[in-house]
């Protein structure tokens, strides 16, 4: 069994901020795979399905992006799922705009959403971070991160998005550094 956790925000007027590109992923992975109908569960929005032989459960957190934590610990629990076997795709400000690194434990680098997993099942979880570039005209990081994409990053994140689509069986089997640059050179 794998766990998916996109990151984002539930509100509203979140729904295309930076911040929410992982609700944007998973919303297209649940979509491509035919998964079951998203259902409030663990407090978040939980589906549930199949792609290729893995048993497959996809969260986004309703707890907000700082405590995404809680909910993911308690579908943990509740299913038995060890961390190892958590993959969260999140925005990153460090990776440049579009392009997507990956990797296995490690510090959360200042964002809050991982910090909160860091804190509710520790570090032994495989992370997906996408690259939305830095602020620019002196723009405040929070500001930035809230800020909606426009419509040519809009573009480039469906093509982003495809390519993670594609390439979700290499991910599953967890070849990180194989799917990162898969993924990449799409």
């Amino acid at each position: 069994m794998l766990l998916l956790v996109g990151l984002g925000n539930p509100t509203p007027n979140s729904q295309n901020n930076r911040h929410n590109i992982g609700f944007k992923v998973v919303d297209a992975i649940n979509q491509k795979f035919g998964l079951s109908k998203q259902k409030p569960k663990f407090k978040g929005l939980l589906t549930t399905g199949n792609i290729g032989d893995k048993k497959i459960y996809v969260i986004k957190p309703l707890t907000f992006m700082n405590s995404s934590g809680i909910c993911i610990r308690e579908l943990l629990e509740y299913f038995k799922i060890e961390s190892e076997n958590v993959i969260v795709f999140h925005d990153d400000l460090d990776v440049e705009f579009g392009k997507i690194k990956t990797k296995f434990g490690g510090s959360s680098a200042g964002h809050n959403g991982i910090a909160s997993i860091d804190k509710f099942i520790g570090k032994d979880y495989s992370r997906v971070r996408i690259g939305i570039g830095k602020p620019q005209n002196k723009m405040s990081v929070s500001d930035f991160v809230l800020n909606d994409f426009n419509d040519d990053e809009e573009e480039l994140l469906k093509k982003i998005t495809n390519n993670i689509i594609e390439s979700l069986a290499i991910l599953i089997d967890k070849k990180l550094d194989l799917f990162s640059s898969t993924v990449n050179n799409n």
